[in-house]
């Protein structure tokens, strides 16, 4: 057999030139893809979290008498898991939706919900208006001091509607896991979100969630499935995870005509001129007026339940050093929604 020296000595070259290239290659992609990890966890260190605003400590001190089913652990977890979550909602003819879930980790984005009359012709005439909600917001839309205010906000909510007692120290917040009277089924017809049989809305959680279309509502945005919280409302109140969820569900979410209490406390709702003739400003009184404006708002600024929301707002603002200088904080001559 004869051996041609020249030729086999071009193969060799050739074959490791390739190899070389290829070797080559192989690093830089992989140095790209290690940039771009880099990157991406560069960009999460660098967004704002709870965790940066709140110690456990802190957390414990905050809520001395709490119940033990509210742990910090649990609240942390909540805001993780609900920072994935990104909803588009679109409106149509005033009361017909339709709601896109993407969870933020997959790119995944499913219609969760699509209601009877979206194709009608006459809901297709009338404009669309639409708005996304993105959970990852919370306490981390703008700086510092403004997520204090936003945090120190949302304590006082969820501190007054859970707590057991009067002593004017604002620290018997989170002592309740459902209302006191349980009695009660707290229903009403909602062909989106009908209640089950022989279940109870009754309010649980941190912002005591009521009623069968909040629970509905809460659970498609949550879970991408109303049916889990329609049907087992029980969850709220056996999974301290869950039921920190239905507050920031809650606190993020805006309602048909409400804005979010989130807009609100970080700047972005304005009022309109409705609003305004309403007597709707900016400031902590506006998310009393979301929570519960039809009982506490626009009847002066005596009435017990909202200064107790004001003081526990006051009480954490400085707990977390932060502070709201020109506090709009009375919602006593706003008229409710």
């Amino acid at each position: 057999m004869l051996f041609n020296f020249k030729s086999e000595m071009k193969y060799i070259v050739l074959t490791s030139k390739l190899s070389l290239a290829f070797i080559c290659i192989c690093l830089l992609l992989s140095l790209k893809c290690a940039n771009s990890d880099n990157g991406r966890a560069k960009n999460n260190a660098d967004k704002l979290s709870v965790g940066n605003l709140l110690t456990e400590k802190q957390f414990d001190a905050l809520f001395p008498m709490r119940d033990k089913f509210y742990t910090y652990a649990a609240f942390i977890k909540a805001v993780k898991d609900m920072s994935w979550i990104k909803v588009k909602v679109i409106r149509r003819a005033v009361s017909v939706y339709q709601f896109t879930r993407t969870d933020k980790r997959t790119g995944k984005t499913v219609v969760i919900r699509q209601d009877e009359d979206w194709n009608e012709d006459w809901a297709k005439k009338k404009p669309d208006s639409s708005y996304v909600i993105d959970y990852g917001g919370f306490c981390s839309d703008k700086d510092i001091q403004t997520s204090k205010k936003e945090l120190a906000a949302f304590f006082a909510h969820i501190a007054h509607e859970t707590r057991h007692g009067e002593n004017g120290k604002y620290n018997d917040g989170l002592m309740f896991i459902h209302e006191s009277n349980t009695t009660l089924p707290y229903t009403a017809p909602n062909e989106v979100y009908p209640a089950a049989p022989g279940k109870k809305y009754y309010g649980r959680g941190p912002m005591q969630l009521s009623y069968n279309g909040n629970y509905g509502y809460a659970s498609d945005c949550i879970f991408g499935d109303k049916k889990i919280l329609l049907n087992n409302p029980d969850l709220i109140e056996t999974d301290p995870v869950i039921a920190f969820k239905t507050a920031l569900y809650f606190w993020m979410t805006p309602q048909t005509t409400k804005p979010s209490a989130h807009d609100v406390m970080i700047g972005k709702w304005q009022p309109n001129a409705a609003d305004k003739a309403a007597g709707r400003t900016p400031g902590f009184g506006m998310t009393i007026n979301i929570v519960n404006g039809a009982v506490e708002c626009g009847k002066g600024d005596n009435m017990y339940n909202m200064n107790d929301r004001i003081g526990f707002y006051q009480y954490f603002l400085k707990k977390l050093g932060a502070n709201d200088v020109n506090c709009a904080c009375s919602c006593g001559k706003m008229k409710p929604f």
